[in-house]
């Protein structure tokens, strides 16, 4: 039997300007996930945290906070776009182009821009996308773009990362334990 590697990401040479890549994992924000996020930044704006001061709002219920929104929409790309990326370059032109409410659900897809080969780092090029968020009903929460240097297939440090185990894992070995 053969040892079948898991999907390993996108490189350089598999990016084509044009692709458009819907992330396969949506996400549930909840009010616990708006509060500890807001803890954890710091972020004193009661329309986060405050149900009383929120329902004073035009939206009447607490939003979540704009960030939150980015880092999950960032986090949803990394097994289509950064899997095997090494630096972010810069976002741009970020968007909030719709509220988020806890118990939306957030979904992502990216528009690869660019690409261009590294003139400092032959092992890499650097790749520019336009990311999107939309909540369940399709509506558009936030946009962005975004630059990162990423491997070419084969540069040495993606090479080897996974240990070889001291026994190898077969029907034999199983029925050994």
């Amino acid at each position: 039997m053969a040892t079948k590697t898991g999907w390993t990401g996108r490189f350089f040479e598999d990016f084509e300007v044009g692709d458009v890549y819907q992330h396969p994992l949506g996400r549930t924000v909840t009010e616990q996930d708006n509060i500890s996020f807001t803890l954890l930044t710091m972020n004193t704006n009661q329309m986060h945290f405050n149900s009383v001061y929120a329902a004073r709002s035009e939206f009447e219920k607490p939003l979540v906070v704009s960030t939150l929104t980015v880092a999950i929409c960032v986090g949803q790309s990394v097994t289509d776009l950064t899997q095997n990326a090494f630096a972010n370059l810069g976002w741009d032109d970020i968007k909030m182009t719709h509220p988020v409410f806890a118990g939306d659900t957030i979904f992502s897809e990216s528009l690869v821009l660019e690409k261009r080969e590294s003139g400092s780092r032959p092992h890499a090029g650097i790749v520019t996308v336009r990311t999107r968020g939309l909540n369940q009903d399709g509506d558009e929460v936030c946009s962005f773009k975004r630059m990162f240097y990423v491997y070419k297939r084969g540069a040495d440090q993606v090479e080897g990362i996974f240990p070889e185990g001291k026994v190898a894992l077969t029907l034999e070995s199983e029925s050994l334990r």
